[in-house]
C-alpha cells in the first residue's frame, strides 16, 4: 500500500472510531438523563409544615393573625418537623419523664403546656449550657439558690427533677404575678424579668408578641408552641411513633442518705445497686464521696426488684403496636 492511500486509510478508521464513540456517548447521555428523571421523581415528597388555625398557650390565645407571628411559628415548625433527630428523642423522653413533671406542674398551679418549655430547655436531659445553667429546667446557679435549691461541690439539686421542677413552678408564678400572663412568664423565663420588663416597658408594648427582642427569647415562644402542636399532633408531621418506641418509666423506691464521709461505692454495694445505677438515678450527687459537713438527710433513688429489666417495666400499652396519638 502507497504511503498516501495509507495515510487515508488511517484516518478513515479513526473517523469511525470517532463516530461510533459519539453515538455511544449520546446513547449513554440519554440513558443518564433517564436515570436522573427516574431518580428525582421516586425522592420523597417535601410539604411545609401545616400551620394551625388557631392556638393557645397555657389557656391564652396566639395572635396567629399577625404575620410575624404566624412566620415566627412556621419557622420552628419546621426547624422541628425536619431536625426530626432530637424531636423523635423528645417524644421517647417525655413517655418517661412527664408523669413526673406533670403531677408536680398541676399542683403548683402551673398550666400543663409548660411542661413543653422543659422540653425546649433541655431537650429532657441533665443538660449543662455554656452559660453554665444546669438540668431539665436549666437554672443558673443563683435563680435555683434563689428559688430553694440547694447547689454546692458535692450535691446540685438542680439535676434531680422532682426539685427543680417545684423550684420552676415558683419562678414561673412569680414571674406571672408580675406581668399577669403566661405568655409573658415563658418569655421571661428565657431573658429574665428585668429584661423583658425593661423592653416591653422602652417600646411601650402590652404583649410578648409585640416586643422586639433578641434573637433567642424572639424564637423562645414560638419554639415551645411548635413543640407542643407536633407533640399534641405528631402524625400531622410525619412522626410515627409505636408505644413500644417510647422509654419506659423507672419503678423505683427510696433509701435515706444520711451521715458524713460517705462512700457512695459502698453505699451502692449494701443497697444492691451498682455505682452507676445510683447515679443514673440520682444525677444530682456530683462525686463518689458526699463528706456532708452539715450531716444533712438526702432521699436517694433505688431502683426496685427487677425495676429496670424491660421485660418487668413494660405494660400491656407499651407491648401494642399502635401509633401513639399525642404527648
Amino acid at each position: 500500500m502507497k504511503p498516501a492511500k495509507a495515510i487515508a486509510f488511517i484516518l478513515a478508521a479513526i473517523g469511525i472510531v470517532s463516530l461510533s464513540q459519539i453515538f455511544i456517548f449520546a446513547a449513554n447521555s440519554g440513558d443518564r438523563k433517564e436515570d436522573a428523571k427516574q431518580t428525582t421523581y421516586s425522592n420523597p415528597q417535601i410539604y411545609s409544615p401545616k400551620i394551625p388555625d388557631t392556638l393557645s398557650f397555657a389557656g391564652e390565645s396566639v395572635p396567629l393573625d399577625i404575620y410575624y407571628v404566624r412566620e415566627g411559628l412556621d419557622r420552628e415548625l419546621i426547624v422541628n418537623t425536619f431536625g426530626h433527630t432530637n424531636t423523635l428523642l423528645y417524644f421517647k423522653r417525655a413517655h418517661r419523664f412527664f408523669p413526673i413533671i406533670e403531677p408536680i406542674l398541676k399542683k403548683n398551679g402551673v398550666p400543663s403546656d409548660f411542661k413543653y418549655l422543659c422540653v425546649i430547655e433541655s431537650g429532657l436531659t441533665n443538660a449543662t449550657s455554656p452559660a453554665k445553667a444546669q438540668g431539665f429546667w436549666q437554672f443558673i446557679k443563683t435563680t435555683g439558690q434563689k428559688y430553694g435549691l440547694e447547689v454546692t461541690d458535692e450535691v446540685d439539686m438542680r439535676n434531680n427533677l422532682e426539685a427543680a421542677t417545684e423550684a420552676a413552678c415558683k419562678y414561673l408564678k412569680s414571674l406571672h404575678n408580675q406581668f399577669g400572663n403566661w405568655t409573658d412568664a415563658a418569655a421571661a423565663y428565657n431573658c429574665g424579668e428585668a429584661g423583658l420588663s425593661k423592653n416591653m416597658q422602652k417600646q411601650s408594648c402590652q404583649s410578648y408578641y409585640d416586643t422586639r427582642l433578641n434573637n433567642e427569647t424572639t424564637r423562645y415562644v414560638y419554639r415551645i408552641l411548635a413543640v407542643k402542636q407536633i407533640m399534641q399532633h405528631p402524625q400531622d408531621y410525619g412522626f410515627f411513633l409505636r408505644s413500644s418506641d417510647l422509654y419506659p418509666s423507672i419503678t423505683t423506691r427510696t433509701s435515706t442518705l444520711k451521715g458524713q464521709n460517705i462512700d457512695l461505692y459502698s453505699f451502692a454495694k449494701e443497697n444492691g445497686v451498682s455505682y452507676k445505677m445510683l447515679k443514673e438515678l440520682n444525677p444530682w450527687l456530683l462525686s463518689d464521696k458526699l463528706v456532708n459537713k452539715q450531716n444533712k438527710s438526702y432521699q436517694v433513688k433505688l431502683p426496685t426488684e427487677d425495676g429496670t429489666r424491660l421485660s418487668k417495666i413494660r405494660t400491656d400499652r407499651d407491648k401494642k403496636n399502635d401509633f401513639i396519638t399525642k404527648m
